[in-house]
């Protein structure tokens, strides 16, 4: 039996409803044709910062004007330059370069700091030619003097500006941290979103205690993650209408947790830390898994499932809301291995203050 994955994600048909989100090696042509050997139905590219580009220029400029406050001669210490390859140059070559390499749709990503920002580098990324573009909303709210209204503004401002000047479709990856998910998800659509992207994960800093720095340190994602995007597909689907186009991310490593979210509503299920782990060709193993479920299931095509969970096609929409917490609480049973003087399996660790210790 033969089962038809084709999807359509952002108006754009993809050949297959997995798609490998942003990550550093998906801008590497000969990744970028792994995935697609693999299977994937699209390609995002890792992030264009603005905070990168600008730190670049600034080096740069006090690079140039090193010592020129002191000998006026340093201003011959260099020729002058008319131009030079900047990191948003970089990136739109590599996005030309990885175009060129695949067949399927190559999706921009781009995360700014300002308003001139977003829209002079979602310019660029359309005339390179980008499929779509991702918008990425990664701030934190530390500002006491900013409410959550003005925050969600401001996010909104930005969307429009954006979408004012692309022709190509527009997605937004957001946080699940706004004060009312549901109301500014369909704000982000009025300002113009064709989708949006469940969820942003938010990389924290640690600490390090030795040195008192602060540093990076990149956690990857695991199946647990996809209950938070999950639940909200379920709930934003119905809401936003069958023409508003979701992704789900974070958390989606195998073929069951790609089914679980085309159940809920996703029109795509986008791996990342999945394929860091595992490799491009891991895509295979995940549709592999798919197509299984899907034919003995007696499914045709994803399409047939795609919602069928959803909180407006469940008997008890609730559940996807506060109807399920009472009982997730009540379904834990302790371990017999923990219930005090219980004896203790062969194999279970013994403390050296004794067996109840």
């Amino acid at each position: 039996m033969s089962v038809e994955l084709r999807s359509r994600y952002l108006g754009l048909e993809l050949r297959s409803p997995l798609v490998a989100s942003a990550a550093p090696h998906n801008a590497e042509p000969d990744v970028a044709e792994r995935l697609e050997r693999a299977g994937v139905g699209a390609i995002v590219l890792p992030s264009l910062f603005e905070e990168e580009i600008v730190a670049e220029d600034l080096g740069l400029t006090r690079a140039l004007e090193q010592g020129t406050e002191y000998f006026a001669e340093a201003l011959d210490y260099f020729p002058a330059l008319d131009s030079f390859v900047t990191t948003a140059d970089r990136y739109v070559a590599a996005l030309a370069k990885v175009r060129a390499s695949v067949e399927v749709p190559v999706i921009a990503s781009l995360n700014a700091t300002t308003v001139g920002g977003w829209v002079r580098y979602a310019r660029q990324l359309q005339d390179a030619g980008a499929s779509a573009l991702e918008l990425n909303l990664y701030h934190v709210a530390a500002d006491p003097r900013r409410s959550g209204a003005d925050l969600e503004a401001a996010d909104l401002e930005l969307i429009a500006a954006v979408r004012a000047v692309l022709d190509i479709p527009l997605a937004v990856k957001l946080s699940p941290y706004y004060s009312s998910l549901a109301a500014f998800a369909a704000e982000c659509v009025r300002a113009g979103a064709n989708g949006l992207v469940l969820f942003n994960r938010f990389y924290a800093p640690d600490i390090d205690p030795e040195t008192r720095d602060i540093v990076p340190r990149l956690a990857l994602s695991h199946s647990a993650e996809l209950r938070l995007p999950l639940r909200w597909m379920a709930v934003l689907r119905p809401q936003l209408g069958p023409d508003v186009s979701l992704a789900a991310s974070s958390g989606i490593h195998t073929g069951i947790d790609a089914l679980k979210v085309l159940l809920a509503g996703a029109d795509v299920a986008m791996m990342t830390s999945a394929l860091l782990l595992n490799g491009p060709e891991h895509v295979a193993s995940v549709e592999a898994e798919l197509r299984a479920w899907l034919v003995e299931h007696e499914y045709e095509s994803v399409a047939q499932l795609r919602g069928s969970v959803s909180a407006a096609n469940t008997a008890d929409p609730s559940a996807y809301e506060r109807g399920n917490y009472a009982l997730t609480l009540r379904s834990w049973v302790t371990p017999p291995e923990l219930t005090p003087g219980a004896p203790k399996p062969a194999g279970f660790p013994v403390s050296s203050r004794g067996a109840d210790g």
